[in-house]
Protein backbone atom coordinates (compact mmCIF):
# COMPACT_ATOMS: atom_id res chain seq x y z
CA UNK A 1 0.00 0.00 0.00
CA UNK A 2 1.13 3.53 -0.74
CA UNK A 3 1.52 5.94 2.17
CA UNK A 4 -1.71 7.80 2.81
CA UNK A 5 -3.57 9.76 5.45
CA UNK A 6 -6.84 9.49 7.33
CA UNK A 7 -7.79 13.18 7.38
CA UNK A 8 -10.89 12.80 5.19
CA UNK A 9 -12.80 10.34 3.00
CA UNK A 10 -13.38 10.63 -0.72
CA UNK A 11 -16.72 12.06 -1.85
CA UNK A 12 -17.39 13.51 -5.30
CA UNK A 13 -18.98 16.93 -5.67
CA UNK A 14 -22.04 15.19 -7.17
CA UNK A 15 -22.79 13.42 -3.88
CA UNK A 16 -22.98 16.31 -1.42
CA UNK A 17 -25.82 17.54 0.78
CA UNK A 18 -27.61 20.66 -0.45
CA UNK A 19 -27.32 23.97 1.41
CA UNK A 20 -26.97 27.65 0.55
CA UNK A 21 -24.91 30.53 1.85
CA UNK A 22 -26.62 33.33 3.82
CA UNK A 23 -29.55 34.91 2.03
CA UNK A 24 -29.79 31.98 -0.38
CA UNK A 25 -26.56 32.99 -2.13
CA UNK A 26 -24.68 30.28 -3.99
CA UNK A 27 -21.08 31.44 -4.40
CA UNK A 28 -18.97 32.65 -1.48
CA UNK A 29 -16.17 34.94 -2.68
CA UNK A 30 -13.31 36.11 -0.50
CA UNK A 31 -9.95 37.80 -0.99
CA UNK A 32 -6.98 36.43 0.94
CA UNK A 33 -4.25 39.02 1.49
CA UNK A 34 -0.92 37.46 2.36
CA UNK A 35 1.04 39.95 4.49
CA UNK A 36 4.52 38.60 5.08
CA UNK A 37 7.97 39.32 6.48
CA UNK A 38 11.11 37.52 5.33
CA UNK A 39 14.48 36.84 6.92
CA UNK A 40 17.38 38.84 5.50
CA UNK A 41 19.72 36.59 3.44
CA UNK A 42 18.41 33.49 5.21
CA UNK A 43 15.60 30.96 5.08
CA UNK A 44 13.13 30.24 2.29
CA UNK A 45 13.08 32.48 -0.73
CA UNK A 46 10.87 33.27 -3.72
CA UNK A 47 13.06 34.65 -6.45
CA UNK A 48 11.73 34.38 -10.03
CA UNK A 49 15.14 35.37 -11.40
CA UNK A 50 17.08 32.76 -9.41
CA UNK A 51 14.78 29.84 -8.68
CA UNK A 52 16.15 27.60 -5.99
CA UNK A 53 19.12 29.88 -5.39
CA UNK A 54 20.19 31.45 -2.11
CA UNK A 55 18.40 34.59 -0.84
CA UNK A 56 19.82 37.88 -2.08
CA UNK A 57 19.52 41.52 -1.01
CA UNK A 58 17.66 42.29 -4.25
CA UNK A 59 15.07 39.59 -3.62
CA UNK A 60 14.62 40.71 0.00
CA UNK A 61 14.05 44.27 -1.18
CA UNK A 62 11.52 43.15 -3.83
CA UNK A 63 9.47 41.35 -1.21
CA UNK A 64 9.82 44.24 1.25
CA UNK A 65 8.19 46.43 -1.42
CA UNK A 66 5.00 44.61 -0.57
CA UNK A 67 4.83 46.03 2.95
CA UNK A 68 6.03 49.52 2.00
CA UNK A 69 3.96 50.05 -1.15
CA UNK A 70 2.09 47.05 -2.56
CA UNK A 71 -0.17 46.16 0.35
CA UNK A 72 -1.31 49.77 0.60
CA UNK A 73 -2.32 49.80 -3.07
CA UNK A 74 -4.31 46.63 -2.48
CA UNK A 75 -6.00 48.14 0.58
CA UNK A 76 -6.93 51.17 -1.56
CA UNK A 77 -8.44 48.91 -4.20
CA UNK A 78 -10.44 46.92 -1.66
CA UNK A 79 -11.67 50.10 0.02
CA UNK A 80 -12.71 51.54 -3.33
CA UNK A 81 -14.66 48.38 -4.22
CA UNK A 82 -15.98 47.94 -0.65
CA UNK A 83 -14.57 44.41 -0.55
CA UNK A 84 -13.79 42.63 2.73
CA UNK A 85 -10.65 40.51 3.03
CA UNK A 86 -9.02 37.82 5.11
CA UNK A 87 -5.51 38.71 6.25
CA UNK A 88 -2.98 35.87 6.28
CA UNK A 89 -0.54 37.45 8.70
CA UNK A 90 3.03 36.56 9.56
CA UNK A 91 3.34 37.37 13.25
CA UNK A 92 6.59 39.24 12.53
CA UNK A 93 4.51 41.70 10.48
CA UNK A 94 2.29 42.27 13.52
CA UNK A 95 5.39 42.98 15.60
CA UNK A 96 7.29 45.14 13.12
CA UNK A 97 4.68 47.09 11.11
CA UNK A 98 2.17 48.84 13.41
CA UNK A 99 0.64 50.92 10.62
CA UNK A 100 -0.30 47.76 8.72
CA UNK A 101 -1.91 46.37 11.87
CA UNK A 102 -3.81 49.64 12.37
CA UNK A 103 -5.16 49.48 8.81
CA UNK A 104 -6.26 45.87 9.24
CA UNK A 105 -8.09 46.76 12.44
CA UNK A 106 -9.70 49.83 10.87
CA UNK A 107 -11.04 47.73 7.99
CA UNK A 108 -12.36 45.04 10.35
CA UNK A 109 -10.84 42.18 8.38
CA UNK A 110 -10.36 38.79 10.01
CA UNK A 111 -6.77 37.81 10.76
CA UNK A 112 -5.48 34.27 10.28
CA UNK A 113 -2.23 32.90 11.61
CA UNK A 114 0.29 32.61 8.78
CA UNK A 115 3.33 31.48 10.75
CA UNK A 116 6.06 33.66 12.20
CA UNK A 117 7.66 34.40 8.83
CA UNK A 118 7.53 32.95 5.34
CA UNK A 119 11.23 32.23 5.68
CA UNK A 120 10.22 28.98 7.45
CA UNK A 121 7.40 26.40 7.23
CA UNK A 122 5.71 23.96 9.58
CA UNK A 123 6.81 21.17 7.27
CA UNK A 124 10.56 21.70 7.62
CA UNK A 125 12.42 18.93 9.52
CA UNK A 126 11.86 19.44 13.24
CA UNK A 127 10.48 17.77 16.35
CA UNK A 128 6.77 18.00 17.08
CA UNK A 129 7.40 20.11 20.18
CA UNK A 130 9.29 22.65 18.05
CA UNK A 131 6.46 22.88 15.52
CA UNK A 132 4.00 23.41 18.38
CA UNK A 133 6.24 26.23 19.64
CA UNK A 134 6.19 27.88 16.18
CA UNK A 135 2.39 27.82 16.20
CA UNK A 136 2.25 29.17 19.74
CA UNK A 137 4.76 31.96 18.97
CA UNK A 138 2.71 33.08 15.97
CA UNK A 139 -0.60 32.91 17.84
CA UNK A 140 0.60 34.77 20.93
CA UNK A 141 2.37 37.51 18.95
CA UNK A 142 -0.69 38.21 16.80
CA UNK A 143 -2.89 38.30 19.88
CA UNK A 144 -0.48 40.72 21.56
CA UNK A 145 -0.16 43.21 18.69
CA UNK A 146 -3.51 42.84 16.89
CA UNK A 147 -5.61 42.32 20.00
CA UNK A 148 -7.44 39.25 18.68
CA UNK A 149 -6.39 35.63 19.04
CA UNK A 150 -6.59 34.03 15.58
CA UNK A 151 -8.73 30.93 15.13
CA UNK A 152 -7.98 30.43 11.41
CA UNK A 153 -4.66 29.26 9.98
CA UNK A 154 -2.91 29.25 6.61
CA UNK A 155 0.69 28.17 6.99
CA UNK A 156 3.66 29.70 5.15
CA UNK A 157 3.66 28.16 1.68
CA UNK A 158 0.58 26.14 2.77
CA UNK A 159 3.13 23.53 3.88
CA UNK A 160 2.35 21.18 6.75
CA UNK A 161 3.96 18.28 8.56
CA UNK A 162 2.09 15.04 9.24
CA UNK A 163 0.85 16.42 12.57
CA UNK A 164 0.13 20.08 11.73
CA UNK A 165 -3.70 19.77 11.76
CA UNK A 166 -3.46 17.97 15.11
CA UNK A 167 -1.27 20.67 16.62
CA UNK A 168 -3.42 23.47 15.22
CA UNK A 169 -6.59 21.97 16.67
CA UNK A 170 -4.88 21.49 20.03
CA UNK A 171 -3.72 25.13 19.92
CA UNK A 172 -7.32 26.34 19.62
CA UNK A 173 -7.62 26.77 15.87
CA UNK A 174 -11.02 25.99 14.39
CA UNK A 175 -10.32 26.18 10.65
CA UNK A 176 -7.40 26.02 8.22
CA UNK A 177 -6.74 26.87 4.56
CA UNK A 178 -3.72 24.69 3.79
CA UNK A 179 -5.42 22.00 1.68
CA UNK A 180 -6.44 23.05 -1.90
CA UNK A 181 -8.54 19.92 -2.22
CA UNK A 182 -12.16 21.08 -2.64
CA UNK A 183 -14.51 23.93 -3.57
CA UNK A 184 -16.61 23.42 -0.44
CA UNK A 185 -15.58 23.53 3.22
CA UNK A 186 -15.49 20.18 5.02
CA UNK A 187 -14.35 18.72 8.31
CA UNK A 188 -10.95 17.01 8.59
CA UNK A 189 -10.05 14.49 11.24
CA UNK A 190 -7.38 15.23 13.82
CA UNK A 191 -6.22 13.10 16.73
CA UNK A 192 -8.67 14.97 18.99
CA UNK A 193 -11.66 16.62 17.29
CA UNK A 194 -12.25 17.61 13.64
CA UNK A 195 -11.04 20.89 12.18
CA UNK A 196 -12.79 22.70 9.32
CA UNK A 197 -10.92 23.19 6.05
CA UNK A 198 -11.95 26.27 4.04
CA UNK A 199 -11.12 26.34 0.30
CA UNK A 200 -7.98 28.26 -0.61
CA UNK A 201 -6.36 28.24 -4.07
CA UNK A 202 -3.16 26.79 -5.39
CA UNK A 203 -4.07 27.95 -8.91
CA UNK A 204 -5.69 31.39 -8.41
CA UNK A 205 -2.79 32.50 -6.23
CA UNK A 206 -0.54 35.22 -7.60
CA UNK A 207 2.56 33.56 -6.11
CA UNK A 208 2.09 30.37 -8.08
CA UNK A 209 0.60 31.92 -11.21
CA UNK A 210 2.88 34.93 -11.64
CA UNK A 211 6.11 34.06 -9.82
CA UNK A 212 6.38 30.32 -10.33
CA UNK A 213 4.56 29.77 -13.64
CA UNK A 214 5.43 33.08 -15.33
CA UNK A 215 1.97 34.25 -16.36
CA UNK A 216 1.44 37.98 -16.86
CA UNK A 217 -0.65 40.24 -14.66
CA UNK A 218 -3.27 40.51 -17.38
CA UNK A 219 -3.40 36.74 -17.78
CA UNK A 220 -3.92 36.43 -14.03
CA UNK A 221 -6.76 38.96 -14.19
CA UNK A 222 -8.38 37.01 -17.04
CA UNK A 223 -8.08 33.84 -14.97
CA UNK A 224 -9.90 35.52 -12.08
CA UNK A 225 -12.76 36.54 -14.37
CA UNK A 226 -12.95 33.10 -16.01
CA UNK A 227 -12.88 31.39 -12.61
CA UNK A 228 -15.65 33.64 -11.33
CA UNK A 229 -17.89 33.17 -14.37
CA UNK A 230 -17.45 29.39 -14.39
CA UNK A 231 -17.93 28.96 -10.65
CA UNK A 232 -20.99 31.22 -10.67
CA UNK A 233 -22.58 28.85 -13.18
CA UNK A 234 -21.43 25.76 -11.28
CA UNK A 235 -22.82 27.15 -8.03
CA UNK A 236 -26.34 26.83 -9.40
CA UNK A 237 -25.89 23.10 -8.74
CA UNK A 238 -23.76 23.20 -5.56
CA UNK A 239 -22.79 26.02 -3.17
CA UNK A 240 -19.11 26.82 -3.70
CA UNK A 241 -16.24 28.96 -2.43
CA UNK A 242 -14.00 31.09 -4.66
CA UNK A 243 -10.90 32.63 -3.09
CA UNK A 244 -8.43 34.98 -4.77
CA UNK A 245 -5.04 34.90 -3.03
CA UNK A 246 -2.90 38.03 -3.35
CA UNK A 247 0.51 39.33 -2.21
CA UNK A 248 1.47 43.00 -2.07
CA UNK A 249 4.92 42.46 -3.53
CA UNK A 250 3.43 40.68 -6.56
CA UNK A 251 0.08 42.17 -7.66
CA UNK A 252 0.80 45.39 -5.77
CA UNK A 253 3.17 46.26 -8.62
CA UNK A 254 1.44 49.01 -10.69
CA UNK A 255 1.42 47.15 -14.02
CA UNK A 256 -0.26 44.13 -12.39
CA UNK A 257 -2.54 46.17 -10.15
CA UNK A 258 -4.38 47.78 -13.07
CA UNK A 259 -5.70 44.55 -14.65
CA UNK A 260 -6.36 43.14 -11.18
CA UNK A 261 -8.57 46.12 -10.34
CA UNK A 262 -10.45 45.64 -13.60
CA UNK A 263 -11.06 41.97 -12.79
CA UNK A 264 -12.26 42.76 -9.28
CA UNK A 265 -14.61 45.43 -10.62
CA UNK A 266 -16.03 42.88 -13.04
CA UNK A 267 -16.75 40.58 -10.10
CA UNK A 268 -18.30 43.09 -7.71
CA UNK A 269 -20.38 44.79 -10.45
CA UNK A 270 -21.54 41.58 -12.13
CA UNK A 271 -25.18 41.44 -13.23
CA UNK A 272 -25.64 38.38 -10.99
CA UNK A 273 -23.80 39.78 -7.97
CA UNK A 274 -26.94 39.11 -5.92
CA UNK A 275 -26.03 35.40 -6.06
CA UNK A 276 -22.60 36.09 -4.52
CA UNK A 277 -21.70 36.33 -0.84
CA UNK A 278 -18.75 38.76 -0.61
CA UNK A 279 -17.24 37.62 2.64
CA UNK A 280 -14.20 36.52 4.62
CA UNK A 281 -12.77 33.09 5.46
CA UNK A 282 -13.69 33.49 9.12
CA UNK A 283 -17.32 34.31 8.24
CA UNK A 284 -17.49 31.24 6.00
CA UNK A 285 -16.19 29.13 8.88
CA UNK A 286 -18.63 30.68 11.36
CA UNK A 287 -21.54 29.93 9.04
CA UNK A 288 -20.37 26.34 8.57
CA UNK A 289 -20.14 25.80 12.33
CA UNK A 290 -23.89 26.47 12.55
CA UNK A 291 -25.00 24.16 9.74
CA UNK A 292 -26.91 21.03 10.85
CA UNK A 293 -24.73 17.96 11.46
CA UNK A 294 -24.35 15.92 8.31
CA UNK A 295 -24.57 18.90 5.95
CA UNK A 296 -20.83 19.19 5.32
CA UNK A 297 -18.55 16.23 4.76
CA UNK A 298 -17.14 14.97 8.05
CA UNK A 299 -19.56 16.97 10.18
CA UNK A 300 -21.19 13.85 11.58
CA UNK A 301 -18.11 13.23 13.72
CA UNK A 302 -17.56 16.71 15.08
Amino acid sequence: MLPGHNRYDYCSIENRKEFSWPGGKRLAFYVALNVEHFAFLSGRGMDPTNRGGPPTTRNYAWRDYGNRIGIWRLFEMLDELKLPASILLNSEVARLYPDIVAKIKARGDDVLGHGRTNAETLGMPQWEIDEARMIADCTETIEKYVGVRPTGWMGPGAVESKVSPDLLKEAGYTHLLDWPVDDQPFWMRTRTKPILTVPYPLELNDAGTLVQRDHTGREFADMLVDQFEEMLEQSERQPLVFCASLHGFIVGQPFRLRPLRQAMKHIVEHKHKDRVWFTRAGEIADYCFKLPPGTLLGSEAK
